[in-house]
């Protein structure tokens, strides 16, 4: 069975330098900073799209542009290792790694995906490590996941797209790959269950036992 996982809310909780960055964008381009369970929501979607919605302006706006600039210019030296793994991880992907085939799908840019990847440990257990660029091709989950299939020769019928977010679920089910939501994350019960997903997990260890709940 081929595994791909979500980043942020599956494997890690980026929560601390997620909402940093967002606060120092926001410094940058002198708007009001909300509170954080407003910031908190922005952990998912494509940061494009949760920025354009925050400053309430299009996704190509000279704003939001100055936005991520200054997110990224954060990110990149301290936000991503703002950042841990959920308990549990590496002996779970150890356990799943030797059964499978593990790959990491992220909307987050492939660059920083592979740092954060390599910075916990965790680059051994997974075939591929797939996230948008820069520039924002492949921020749609969709798009991410047909990319990884088309890429690692995958077949939809025996793949499982892990993720805690309405995006990881829609963007599995546009292909035809079984999605599996984690309550572990940032994303509900009821939005979960809402995208479609039928199989949900409560805690990361019960990722070990994933084949017995989907048969």
């Amino acid at each position: 069975m081929n595994l791909l996982f979500d980043l942020d809310g599956t494997l890690t909780d980026p929560h601390t330098g997620i909402v940093a960055c967002l606060q120092h964008a926001l410094t940058v381009i002198d708007h009001p900073i909300p509170d954080t369970d407003a910031l908190t929501a922005l952990i998912g979607p494509p940061l494009r799209q949760g920025l354009s919605q925050l400053l309430q302006c299009p996704p190509e706006s000279p704003l939001v542009d100055a936005a991520i600039a200054a997110y990224r210019e954060r990110f990149a030296a301290v936000g991503l290792f703002e950042n841990r793994l959920y308990d549990g991880i590496p002996t779970i992907l150890d356990t799943l790694a030797a059964r499978h085939r593990l790959f990491v799908v992220t909307s987050k840019p492939r660059i920083f995906a592979e740092r954060i990847v390599t910075h916990f440990g965790l680059a051994s257990y997974f075939q591929a490590v797939y996230g948008s660029e820069l520039d924002g091709t492949r921020s749609d989950k969709g798009d991410l996941i047909a990319h990884a299939l088309s890429q690692s020769r995958l077949a939809a019928a025996d793949t499982v797209m892990i993720g805690d977010r309405q995006y990881d679920i829609i963007g599995a089910l546009r292909h035809q790959v079984l999605p599996v939501g984690v309550l572990w994350g940032y994303g509900s019960r009821q939005e979960l269950i809402q995208a479609g997903s039928h199989h949900l997990l409560q805690h990361p260890r019960e990722l070990t036992t994933l084949e017995r709940r989907l048969t």
